[in-house]
């Protein structure tokens, strides 16, 4: 912060963004004076959003799912009293409280009483299946564990003697002390005291292996990373905005953090569907979607009446993240809905690198657009001499953003203050990126990243397997998904290896398409030729 008022043209580019979004506006001066100081002790946190809400909008709705409507007073002392109960189990500064929830209220509720307390908030991947769950739970040992009650048997495996309370659950609920309860059992719900140290975020990610590895982030204090986002996305304050991409994801958190500085509405459900997305919309007059390339399609591939028979005139902003978004998808959204899509390219580990506007969609599609304001793009070759416009090399990003490791003790490669994204791509005249693939074999499927080789080790912990290779393939639904090639062993079927795959590794892992080989083919130096895989595949698909 203190750098960028030492530069007068940044101030004023700040200023103006955050006047467009409606940040900074005139305000009595009893409630700018509260939302000040709220933000003066909690500093940019969750728990500072929803304090400054609550002071701005107390009656006003911060979260509607498929339990109702709560609003920010109510939320506040929920949370407050949520808080108190966590620390009178323990919880306090510095402890890890992992989330393993689906879109609802108590994941907000969760991180933002965990923020009250200065913990640290660590964000589960509802996939996950038995053993990567206990793996990650083991490395990156939280001191309790907040989960929905359909992974209550996933936790029974995982979660040793931790202490456990249960978010979502249905009216017959017999385990877990749930967070109501927790809530209603708590007689105090005033106001915490700041903590002397703000939590961490930590998502976990595939990193460079594919194992799950937590991307520790410290919470922003600086106001210059928000003001990149909203000169790109004009997102405004009190929006009610729609959530289809899960809050766990790294776009999703993301946005769930802008959502809480600009005080939008939440309004959340706990599984995608298309047609009550667009219900939703209509219904909560949404001028705002969070989503995913492959929720477009699905939404797209909704009959004509279905897809023209709701109201989606007040959705302004329809933000999307999470994989690839091709040129024919971006035009056929905007010639159906309008020019209202906005393509953000990043990662958990870079936050963002690239933001295209309707108008570089239009312009050059397939583009993820030029990087946004205070962060900057080069590409590398295999020497790390960086390359012109128009040549293609490894993308490195620098921001504000950047991570700041993994918990294990690695890191991504940097060069001169950049970080490698792992992809390969090139930037126009125009500055504008062009994403054309992975530097190494892991591929993107509905958003999810899939590495073969944990997928391939697997299957051949099978014992009728003696062989397996996967690769990834193009697949009109989800861009890419994994195929494996399996020489076998003994007598199994196709479903029997999925089950297997889906037993041990995340189910988004599972490949949609196993085929059986007498061998799989080889380079002279005796490496799998997956290249000739994915061309015999190709082949026999073109026929």
């Amino acid at each position: 912060m203190v750098q960028l008022l030492k530069q007068p043209e940044r101030v004023a580019r700040a200023t103006k963004v955050l006047v467009e979004t409606g940040l900074l506006r005139p305000e009595r001066p009893d409630k700018a004076a509260e939302a000040a100081l709220g933000l003066l002790r909690w500093k940019m946190t969750p728990a500072a959003a929803f304090i400054v809400s609550a002071a701005r909008y107390p009656d006003e709705p911060a979260i509607i799912d498929e339990r109702g409507m709560v609003t920010f007073a109510e939320s506040h002392r929920r949370t407050n009293a949520l808080a108190r109960a966590m620390s009178e189990a323990g919880i306090g500064e510095g402890d890890g409280v992992a989330i393993m929830c689906r879109d609802h209220r108590w994941f907000i509720e969760a991180t933002v009483a965990i923020s009250k307390l200065g913990a640290n908030t660590l964000l589960f991947n509802t996939a996950f299946a038995g053993p990567q769950l206990k793996e990650v739970t083991e490395r990156e040992d939280p001191a309790a564990i907040i989960y929905d009650e359909e992974f209550a048997e996933l936790m029974d495996e995982a979660a040793g003697d931790r202490e456990r309370w249960v978010a979502w659950s249905e009216d017959d609920h017999q385990g877990d002390t749930t967070l109501d309860q927790l809530i209603e059992d708590q007689d105090d719900d005033s106001d915490l005291d700041a903590p002397d140290n703000t939590g961490k975020i930590v998502l976990l990610t595939s990193g460079s292996t594919g194992t799950p590895k937590g991307a520790s982030r410290g919470q922003p204090d600086v106001l210059e990373p928000l003001v990149a986002v909203f000169s790109r996305i004009p997102l405004k304050v009190r929006e009610p905005t729609f959530f289809a991409a899960p809050l766990f994801h790294a776009w999703g958190f993301l946005q769930f953090n802008l959502g809480l500085l600009l005080s939008s509405t939440f309004v959340l459900r706990r599984r995608f569907d298309p047609k009550a997305t667009l219900e939703a919309i209509q219904e909560h007059d949404a001028t705002a979607l969070v989503i995913v390339p492959v929720m477009l399609q699905r939404i797209l591939e909704l009959d004509e009446e279905e897809r023209r028979g709701h109201d989606l005139s007040a959705l302004r902003v329809v933000a999307s993240s999470g994989g690839a978004l091709d040129g024919e998808l971006s035009e056929r959204w905007m010639d159906e809905f309008g020019d209202n899509l906005y393509n953000l390219y990043g990662s958990t580990e870079v936050a963002w690198a690239a933001i295209a506007e309707p108008a570089d969609l239009r312009e050059a599609p397939g583009t993820s657009g030029p990087p946004p304001p205070g962060t900057t793009l080069k590409i590398y070759d295999e020497d790390g001499n960086e390359l012109p416009a128009g040549e293609s090399g490894e993308i490195f990003v620098g921001n504000a953003m950047l991570l700041e490791g993994y918990t294990s003790g690695e890191n991504e490669e940097v060069r001169d203050g950049h970080m490698s994204t792992g992809d390969l791509g090139h930037l126009d005249d125009q500055g504008r990126l062009f994403v054309e693939g992975r530097a190494d074999d892991m591929i993107v499927s509905g958003g999810e990243n899939v590495y073969p080789e944990e997928v391939e080790e697997a299957l051949q912990q099978h014992s009728s397997v003696s062989e397996a290779a996967a690769v990834g393939v193009e697949d009109d639904e989800f861009g890419e998904r994994l195929k494996a090639f399996v020489v076998k062993d003994g007598e199994v079927s196709e479903d029997e290896l999925k089950s297997h795959v889906k037993e041990n590794l995340a189910k988004y892992k599972v490949p949609r398409e196993i085929e059986f080989v007498d061998e799989l083919p080889r380079k002279p130096q005796g490496k799998v030729d997956k290249q000739k895989l994915k061309e015999e595949h190709e082949g026999r698909d073109g026929d």
